[in-house]
């Protein structure tokens, strides 16, 4: 079964972040179905969250598990920076 585009947008977007969060030596697990991000904490495995990717008005954008958005998906270093601080990593 072929992939839709819209899963390949989001896996793009979350693939962008994945890489800014490894930089900052973040555990990170792209989920294939649907497309999502789990983020651990480089000191503390057990803290950690779910990201994922929505297309809202405006544009792509990463958003928490409660559903708020983190960030434009078109700036995955700020989203990075934030999840980091929120996840307590310095």
């Amino acid at each position: 079964m072929a992939t839709a585009p819209r899963e390949l947008t989001r896996s793009y977007f979350l693939g962008k972040l994945a890489r800014e969060l490894e930089q900052r030596g973040f555990a990170v697990d792209l989920r294939p179905a649907p497309p999502s991000l789990k983020v651990s904490a480089p000191e503390a495995a057990l803290l950690n969250e779910t990201v994922d990717c929505v297309s809202l008005e405006g544009g792509w954008f990463y958003r928490w598990s409660w559903g708020e958005v983190v960030e434009s998906a078109d700036d995955p270093d700020a989203a990075a920076t934030l999840i980091a601080k929120v996840l307590g990593a310095r």
